[in-house]
């Protein structure tokens, strides 16, 4: 793909399969993201929201990253929202041979590993394999364009930085639904 921002920018939704593969738990995450441009012009502010589904816990779950330009128009830097480095993505490719992109973010004591995938012009995929004494998962989305505008007209919450709320779905992972 020849621009990775033309290609991301607009509404998505988003399914998310989560698998803690130390205790063969499972759950999952829909959604819509939203991919708008910044302020500043050149980034991109990705807004997720949805419901995260884990064990007996169902609850809204919202995070926010942003995405600025990299070296090449196939190429963006991800950051958290309080400036922090993340993980670069490139997705280039071509139509007979698909565009996909690893890269790793070690956050101590675990090591996430990403994989992105184009899977056509309105849909894309990318799976976080985290793994460390501390977790254990496997964390798949798959994110199509949402074809007649934002199916969450006058969304106005407030978006945090991927946690739930403290004291909310205790028996959760402690990350971010990558």
């Amino acid at each position: 793909m020849a621009d990775l921002a033309l290609f991301l920018r607009g509404t998505w939704t988003v399914e998310r399969v989560m698998l803690d593969r130390s205790s063969g738990a499972r759950g999952s995450f829909s959604g819509t993201v939203v991919f708008e441009d910044a302020d500043d012009g050149a980034a991109l502010l990705q807004r997720e929201h949805g419901t995260v589904r884990w064990g007996d816990h169902e609850g809204p779950a919202s995070r926010e990253y942003v995405w600025r330009p990299g070296d090449t128009p196939d190429a963006m830097d991800v950051f958290f929202p309080d400036g922090r480095f993340f993980h670069p993505v490139r997705l280039g490719g071509t139509d007979s041979e698909p565009a996909g992109w690893h890269a790793e973010h070690w956050c101590d004591p675990d090591d996430y590993r990403v994989t992105y995938a184009a899977l056509g012009p309105d849909e894309f995929r990318y799976e976080w394999d985290v793994t460390g004494p501390a977790k254990d998962l496997l964390l798949t989305s798959r994110l199509r364009r949402a074809l007649h505008g934002d199916p969450t007209p006058g969304w106005t919450l407030p978006l945090t930085r991927g946690h739930l709320p403290p004291g909310e779905g205790s028996a959760l992972p402690q990350t971010p639904l990558l």
